[in-house]
């Protein structure tokens, strides 16, 4: 049998016999465009039979901008102002990428105290998009309070974050060769205090997720996500790692001043666990917050120490960047996001090229989702913690 789906598709209906000579059906449902259940416009197209997922496709490309083309048009400057934007709660981490690959085809070397401003500023963004989901998962599955704290402790790193680059969310804070302009005189001091009160305060937030009977019974055990699962897909950042995969490029391939952080001797330290279900994930994060505050406290002293001196090096007036190629990858709060950029010596890129994380974290939910319960869809979509610029770009 065939009907007339929710968009005006065709729908497939399959009617046998199931268990105990009851009639079944396989329903197709769409899931969105529109749905209070997503970050964003994505859907879902899901068959059920009764309360049983039997197969699922995301359908992505709603809010498809064409930025890799729109790099191809503007020049090493004007391309920051769309990078910092397919993932809005990682806008700090995504500049980063592009200004650490031009800057490598450049053989630049940006001044020490970019280097480290940028290494602290990555990690409150971290924690600022860390903060997000920690409010908003509990929420879709119908816990309201944890919201509000994680939205407090946010408005207090953002307002340092604002002051220090003039953007709420788009910090435009980058720039080749270091950054924008130097720290507010005082910033350090009020930086430090923000994160002191954000750690100092955490337990409250930690208080209503740890041990939440109602939240563990919607998420231990749900949505499980293999480890060869991890590698075929791809998926990177958090979600890899709540599966059991060791892997952060902070570490692994260290770029700003990581390299000393995730040392020996350092407070970097890769968080990781074993079950990959919904409740892994969503500690993951949890203490993923903790290191990063601890990697920001670090930056703090570090840059509280330095002499002054200048963030960035000066630059022609057209940038030009040498004819070549370059694959730049940072890890962002939701996993890897890489830029592959080609050159050909004129100002503009001839090519780049976006490898952004949470394309390939939704991706992974065609194998995630059949065999669930529909009733868990929302818990397991949640946990994946995803941005839908991030996957459409």
């Amino acid at each position: 049998m065939t009907g007339t789906g929710e968009l005006g598709e065709p729908r497939a209906v399959t009617v046998g016999l199931g268990a105990g000579g009851l009639a079944t059906a396989d329903m197709v449902l769409n899931i969105g465009p529109q749905h209070p259940a997503t970050h964003g416009v994505l859907r879902l197209r899901i068959v059920v039979d009764g309360e049983r997922i039997v197969t699922a496709e995301p359908v992505v490309g709603y809010m498809h901008r064409g930025a890799e083309k729109l790099f191809e048009v503007r020049d090493y400057r004007q391309i920051l102002v769309l990078a910092n934007r397919h993932d809005w709660l990682s806008a700090f981490s995504n500049e980063l990428g592009v200004v650490l690959g031009v800057e490598q085809l450049l053989g630049m070397e940006v001044p020490v105290r970019a280097v480290w401003a940028r290494t602290l500023l990555a990690e409150l963004n971290r924690v600022l998009n860390h903060l997000m989901f920690l409010g908003s998962y509990p929420l879709e599955l119908g816990a309201i309070t944890p919201v509000f704290h994680a939205f407090r402790e946010r408005e207090e790193l953002q307002a340092v974050m604002e002051e220090a680059s003039g953007g709420r969310m788009h910090y435009m804070f980058n720039r080749v060769g270091g950054l924008k302009e130097d720290l507010p005189a005082g910033w350090l001091g009020r930086a430090a205090a923000a994160v002191t009160g954000v750690r100092r305060r955490l337990p409250d937030l930690e208080r209503l997720l740890v041990g939440n009977e109602i939240l563990e019974a919607r998420t231990r055990g749900v949505g499980v996500l293999a480890p060869q699962t991890v590698a075929a897909y791809g998926v990177s950042g958090p979600i890899a790692r709540a599966s059991g995969v060791d892997l952060d490029l902070r570490r692994d391939a260290p770029y700003l001043a990581y390299a000393e952080l995730f040392g020996p001797g350092g407070p970097g330290r890769v968080v990781t666990r074993t079950a990959g279900d919904c409740l892994a994930r969503l500690e993951v994060l949890l203490e993923q917050v903790h290191v990063s505050l601890d990697l920001a406290e670090a930056a703090l002293d570090r840059l509280g120490s330095l002499p002054a001196g200048p963030v960035n090096v000066r630059l022609p007036k057209v940038l030009k960047v040498p004819e070549g190629e370059i694959y730049s990858a940072t890890e962002n709060p939701l996993g890897l996001n890489g830029y592959f950029l080609v050159s050909r010596g004129e100002k503009t890129p001839w090519r780049l090229k976006l490898r952004s994380a949470s394309f390939n974290n939704i991706s992974v939910l065609a194998q995630m989702l059949p065999g669930q319960l529909l009733a868990d869809m929302v818990a397991i979509l949640g946990s994946m913690f995803f941005v839908v610029g991030d996957v459409d770009k």
